[in-house]
């Protein structure tokens, strides 16, 4: 009876392992002091120890043990939080794009740029921000992980002050994605003229979302107030979308 008993507590040390290795609540804790308005004070940021222990924590995960619901908010924390150890470790930076070997052009032309960089050891593996992006994030068939990834650029998704959790992810990506489509200074609706003008993650992205314009439109018509997105719906050939320029600049508290 005792060998069973300690057999029993042995599986439930394990389980009450999983589940905490599992919670993100140290990130929530660091983004919420961190974090306002979707924009990051890097300067007390990097003095903030906490962060490297939760990137440690990221570090000795086993992602392929996850549930698919873990996996994405464990990849997308992932990304968000190893972008701000970029940012830390290089400030003060104007941008991200500075840190791309060779500079901003030279960086994109020869694949030198910061998403490049294989600098991210995930359960003894090593990954570059893009391989969480492109080979991982996007291969999960969920598209609103364009509005909670972010690149640490004004243009980009504002940054939750919350970490992802599995339980609530889908009210989290739910969330993220309207605020980032009602987003006017992101996303710009005008109705009298059935004109948009677009976030370029659209284009960029454009394949996640549907491909064809049309297509793309009915996607963002989900997030939209009743009127714009039945207005839409019902005239979608009558849209011309064009797209806004890129801010590249740093999304840092002022």
């Amino acid at each position: 009876m005792r060998s069973l008993w300690r057999i029993v507590i042995f599986i439930l040390i394990l389980s009450g392992n999983l589940i905490m290795a599992q919670s993100h609540q140290l990130f929530t804790e660091i983004l919420n002091q961190h974090v306002k308005n979707g924009l990051v004070d890097y300067k007390n940021l990097k003095k903030d120890s906490r962060l490297e222990k939760y990137l440690v924590q990221l570090s000795n995960t086993e992602p392929e043990k996850l549930s698919r619901n873990e996996k994405l908010a464990f990849w997308i924390n992932a990304y968000n939080a190893f972008t701000l150890q970029v940012i830390v470790e290089n400030y003060p930076v104007e941008s991200i794009t500075d840190l791309n070997t060779g500079g901003k052009i030279i960086g994109y032309l020869f694949g030198k740029t910061v998403w490049d960089k294989e600098f991210i050891l995930i359960n003894k593996k090593k990954y570059s921000l893009g391989d969480i992006e492109h080979k991982i994030l996007r291969k999960m068939n969920e598209p609103r992980i364009h509005f909670a990834i972010v690149c640490a650029s004004i243009s980009c998704p504002p940054l939750r002050d919350e970490a992802f959790e599995p339980n609530i992810i889908e009210e989290q990506l739910k969330s993220q994605a309207v605020q980032f489509v009602n987003d006017k200074t992101r996303n710009y609706f005008d109705k009298q003229k059935r004109e948009v003008y677009l976030s370029k993650i659209f284009s960029w992205f454009s394949e996640d979302f549907g491909k064809k314009d049309e297509i793309v439109l009915k996607f963002i018509a989900q997030h939209l107030p009743e009127n714009m997105s039945k207005d839409i719906l019902d005239n979608l050939s009558n849209w011309n979308i064009s797209y806004k320029d890129y801010n590249w600049n740093l999304n840092e508290q002022k």
